[in-house]
């Protein structure tokens, strides 16, 4: 990993290839055929979510994250970003590396289907440098080979309430929000809909459960993650959790509040509509509540 890294850094900087153009823009797509075997391409990613797609991998790609993102917090040593990539089910060609600090820590390899088949998430403080680092693996015939990804960054993910599929929040991931994370959830969470479980479907292999909601009345959607179907008047979706949170169908209903991660609704807190109705009215007639909501 040392000499992969001493390599990186000279070949960098004696054979780099700057794409000044390409700065500041969300989304990158670019061959490696324009590329000499040992070059490295440097490009800067500034966007909140965008997607990368390298064709033909040759050489090596470097991409800076640099967001522009309010921090969760103005505590000393408590604020920090995060960042997670999803790769295509079809990622060929490249090896991806996280780069920072100096390390490199591999995310993804092609060789490797039980690392392309999840996805990848990691933090850092706002004074360090991060980037991936894409290294071409050698073919023979690279005319099949994409290396392609999308990648969300955000400065006010909670670990626990905003990422429940990653390592980084696994521990408590499970554990019932308490009544201030309730309030804070409501204000700042992409969904917040009033609703019943009708079905949760367990998928083993990425240990997730995918809860199936029938909406009573929809607060907020940042994203259309529920709409109407069939004849119904309700409107239906799902949300996703950790399969270990053993979540099953039944009696209730319950205020899902959660975030949306690559387009699909992961689950933040889910107190019973009773219990979250005590706790926004007792919270209000202190005036402590940090939003509003209007109750049924």
């Amino acid at each position: 990993m040392l000499c992969l890294y001493v390599w990186t850094f000279l070949t960098g900087i004696l054979q780099s290839v700057t794409s000044g153009s390409l700065e500041n823009q969300c989304n990158w797509r670019g061959s490696g055929l324009s590329l000499e075997p040992k070059s490295v391409e440097q490009v800067s990613l500034h966007c909140s979510e965008g997607a990368v797609e390298w064709l033909y991998p040759t050489g090596a790609l470097r991409l800076s994250l640099s967001p522009r993102l309010p921090v969760a917090s103005s505590k000393p040593g408590s604020s920090h970003f995060t960042a997670c990539i999803k790769p295509k089910a079809s990622f060929r060609g490249a090896q991806l590396y996280l780069e920072k600090e100096g390390e490199l820590e591999l995310l993804m390899s092609e060789g490797e289907p039980s690392m392309l088949n999840r996805v990848h998430c990691f933090t850092w403080l706002p004074h360090q440098k991060v980037a991936l680092f894409l290294q071409a693996t050698p073919h023979q015939d690279i005319s099949r080979r994409i290396a392609a990804f999308r990648y969300e960054l955000r400065g006010d993910w909670d670990g626990r309430l905003a990422l429940p599929l990653n390592k980084l929040s696994m521990e408590g991931a499970c554990r019932p929000c308490n009544d201030t994370e309730i309030l804070m959830a409501m204000c700042t969470s992409d969904f917040v809909v009033r609703g019943n479980i009708k079905s949760v479907d367990n998928n083993e292999e990425l240990q997730e459960s995918v809860i199936g909601i029938s909406a009573t009345r929809i607060h907020r959607q940042k994203f259309t993650l529920f709409w109407p179907r069939g004849h119904s008047v309700r409107s239906h979706g799902e949300i996703r959790t950790l399969m270990s949170c053993g979540v099953k169908p039944g009696p209730g209903s319950f205020l899902f509040m959660g975030w949306v991660h690559f387009g699909d609704a992961w689950l933040g807190c889910a107190p019973r509509y009773k219990d979250f109705k005590r706790v926004y009215e007792s919270a209000k007639k202190l005036h402590a509540n940090p939003c509003e909501i209007t109750l049924d």
